[in-house]
């Protein structure tokens, strides 16, 4: 899956979406839950809003000196025994993971769950060459099962009903038994566990990379992050160039937020730390390490305008407050990165032409930044896409340039102001209904059907507000004489 998945029209993708009503009832729920359970366990820090800047701080810091921490890490990951791969985009980084498979002579892949592999489409080019690749988080094993995009990024099938994944099951694996998740699991658990013992690489993802010593951590919370990292003989570690932390001092902060942020938990049920492969002598880990540290994009950012978007620890935090989220979920983005952190990072990546309404795909009331862990001005990020697009890259259509260019002269004008609202007074009022609103045909007239084919839409008064307060005024100097 690459990082666009859907190129349809954002307007497609949406109502398509909202005329699912489980999809749309099961993401409501789970954005009530999450903020429930993220408020519980933020109350029990008093210091939260001292850790969130202090969490900023850490990631600011390590952007400001990026080449230091990506040099200092790949140095002390080598001498850990890791070999480390530097890719420029997702073209690349794929290869490098193909020729380590090839050279292995390697028939089949575990992975645990990294949304980094989904951005860059590692799975096609791997399938491509003949690989057998086995997701083995329970989500993704369905969703890789029933060939769905993710909905969410830290619970990407939310948009599945049990009694749907028990037909998918029953299709493509043959599994015989109820819609009763707990067995559904075992089901599972049997079958990757299979893959596992099997297997001749093992995929990760990296939450956090350790600078001063090397090391690569996974939070999980089913355990297949570990048995991925340890049981075949060779891993392969994706890692992005910005999710790096000087030290342990720092990586205790970043884990304080992401645990409570991501699933409102104060600890995942697994951590994993891994420094290299296994040391002579020791019975678990691979026989040899490689991590592939990836920019696709990344630098293009640093030093500008969205730096602050490098500080995103994917989460979700934004995604499960984000009213517009709740409404369309993640497949109304068409990307892998949904919700206001995607709406921001997806242009980045792959330009206005291809992600330019996304960045629309906000109410901008500000939810998105205060619930932010790494507080990260979203809305304001959003806010400044549509100024690059509106006034600097020029993409808004000819027509609607021409409107508010007009708009923006009468409202400049006192007097085409006067004319112009008189005017549309005395339109609107010949066409308006009894109550006093637009008819119906003109849900039918473009532009204004964005409003009127929801809501009603009522007629312009004759008598403006300057109006009534000027009459007001003289009345009251009236009274006084």
């Amino acid at each position: 899956m690459a990082l666009i998945y859907d190129n349809r029209p954002y307007k497609t993708r949406i109502q398509e979406c909202l005329a699912d009503d489980f999809k749309v009832a099961a993401i409501k729920k789970a954005q009530d839950v999450f903020y429930d359970k993220r408020n519980t366990v933020v109350a029990d820090v008093p210091e939260w809003l001292d850790f969130r800047a202090e969490a900023a701080e850490i990631r600011d810091h390590v952007l400001n000196h990026l080449d230091y921490y990506v040099n200092q890490f790949a140095e002390n990951a080598e001498k850990a025994g890791s070999k480390v791969h530097f890719a420029f985009d997702d073209k690349e980084a794929t290869q490098i993971a193909l020729d380590i498979l090839r050279q292995r002579e390697a028939k089949m892949i575990v992975k645990s769950k990294t949304i980094l592999t989904e951005e860059i489409g590692l799975n096609e080019v791997l399938e491509e060459a003949g690989i057998e690749v086995n997701e083995t988080d329970l989500a993704e094993f369905i969703l890789q099962t029933a060939v769905s995009p993710p909905s969410h990024i830290v619970v990407p099938g939310l948009h599945f009903e049990r009694n749907k994944i028990r037909e998918i099951f029953a299709e493509k694996l043959g599994y015989t038994g109820t819609e009763n998740p707990t067995e559904m699991t075992h089901f599972v658990r049997g079958y990757v566990r299979e893959r596992f013992l099997k297997a001749d690489v093992g995929v990760n993802g990296c939450n956090f990379a350790v600078a001063e010593s090397g090391t690569c951590t996974i939070v999980s919370n089913e355990g297949n992050g570990r048995m991925a990292s340890s049981i075949p003989k060779t891993q392969l570690i994706f890692l992005g160039t910005e999710r790096i932390v000087p030290n342990f001092k720092a990586l205790d902060v970043m884990m304080e937020m992401l645990n409570r942020s991501a699933v409102g938990a104060k600890i995942s049920n697994y951590f994993s730390m891994m420094t290299g492969p296994a040391r002579a002598g020791e019975a678990d880990g691979p026989e040899e390490t490689h991590i592939i540290i990836i920019d696709n994009g990344r630098s293009g950012i640093l030093g500008g305008t969205f730096q602050e978007m490098l500080r995103c620890i994917r989460c979700g935090a934004c995604m499960n407050i984000c009213p517009v989220y709740r409404h369309v979920s993640g497949h109304g983005y068409g990307s892998v990165y949904p919700g206001p952190m995607g709406a921001v990072l997806t242009p980045l990546f792959k330009g206005y032409d291809v992600a330019g309404d996304l960045p629309y795909a906000s109410t901008l009331c500000g939810a998105c930044t205060e619930n932010c862990p790494v507080a990260i001005p979203l809305h304001e990020l959003l806010m400044e896409h549509r100024h690059i697009m509106a006034d600097i890259e020029k993409t808004r259509p000819k027509a609607e340039e021409a409107i508010f260019t007009a708009a923006a002269k009468m409202f400049g004008n006192s007097t085409l102001f006067d004319l112009g609202t008189k005017a549309g007074a005395i339109g609107m009022n010949l066409i308006s209904n009894k109550e006093g609103n637009m008819p119906t045909w003109t849900q039918a007239v473009p532009v204004m059907n964005g409003w009127t084919k929801s809501k009603e839409m009522g007629t312009l008064k004759f008598k403006k507000f300057r109006d009534l307060y000027a009459e007001h005024e003289k009345n009251k100097k009236k009274e006084k004489k």
